[in-house]
């Protein structure tokens, strides 16, 4: 018996001994917590603060961008008998070119987004009720001589310049087409806006050739790409004084030489001859009244004439 109580007892001490053997070692964390929240910090770098740059209300790009499809409702624009009609081919290339310009950050507004008829002066009126925005009027041409073709862009104030020449300068460039030129002229809707306005001219029509063209989805889109390329580069036109002559070698799109017909009637933009021809007959009629009322009535009714008829 006092055998078993030897060997009970030695494997009892032999067990504590093996738990003492294995046991971990006393935790040392906290003084190396204690160690670390004694030791210095680091000296956080400093992050550069960025200035807000105020850029002069004058040089500030326009962010608003409002677009007028021409004609539209029962205005289909063009010439009689005219197969393409004017105001759906004006109306889709002026929503491509507005998804464009929206991809780009821009605002757009349009003076129709449907085939509606809008009246020139709402049309302005909207224009004008924007401040810090440009105008683009899309247009496609048409005359009764088919051979007539090409691109042309036109504006009025001295401030429409730089925009009319970014935006031909692309539309012209990537269009199979002749360049007809950027041209000053009275429309309506561009000696009466108050910011920067241009009409493009998207090609004839009444033209074979530039007809198909303009009947292809693929042709449409590449307008859209081009008008909205001028519309972003405007600011990078060459100024012609030679106070800014180094910035003009360093500008990518030169400015464009135009042509002025504000006291011009181009007998390619005519919508009909025969109203002209009315114009002209009343006038010779004229010729029977007093020679002192004669010349200016006359070419009172020939102003008139051409007006109505340069403003689409």
């Amino acid at each position: 018996m006092r055998k078993y109580f030897c060997l009970f007892s030695l494997t009892i001490a032999g067990s504590f001994v093996a738990m003492d053997s294995f046991a971990l070692p006393a935790p040392s964390s906290l003084d190396a917590r204690e160690r670390r929240a004694i030791a210095p910090r680091a000296t956080p770098t400093p992050r550069p603060q960025t200035r807000t740059v105020v850029v002069p209300e004058g040089s500030r790009p326009s962010t608003t961008i409002v677009i007028d499809a021409g004609h539209g409702g029962f205005d289909r624009g063009g010439i009689p008998r005219q197969r393409v009609p004017e105001s759906m081919m004006n109306l889709d290339v002026a929503q491509r070119l507005k998804a464009v310009l929206q991809a780009y950050g821009y605002r757009v507004v349009m003076t129709r987004d449907s085939d509606v008829f809008i009246p020139l002066g709402t049309r302005v009126a909207i224009a004008n009720s924007y401040r810090d925005a440009i105008f683009v009027c899309v247009h496609f041409n048409a005359t009764p001589r088919s051979s007539a073709s090409g691109i042309e862009t036109y504006f009025y104030s001295s401030d429409s310049l730089s925009l009319a020449s970014a935006i031909h300068y692309y539309v012209a460039g990537g269009a199979p087409s002749a360049n007809r030129g950027v041209r000053r002229r009275g429309f309506y809707v561009l000696r009466n806006t108050r910011i920067p306005a241009v009409l493009v001219e998207c090609g004839f029509l009444t033209n074979p050739n530039e007809a198909q063209y303009a009947q292809s989805v693929a042709y449409r889109q590449k307008l859209a790409e081009e008008i909205a390329r001028g519309v972003r580069e405007r600011s990078m036109v060459a100024s012609s004084s030679s106070a800014n002559r180094l910035a003009a070698n360093t500008a990518t799109v030169p400015l464009q030489p135009f042509i002025d017909q504000t006291h011009y009637h181009d007998p390619d933009l005519a919508r009909s001859k025969h109203k002209h021809s009315k114009s002209s007959s009343k006038s010779t009629s004229s010729k029977h009244r007093k020679s002192s009322d004669s010349p200016k009535k006359s070419s009172t009714k020939k102003k008139k004439s051409t007006r109505a008829q340069t403003e689409d």
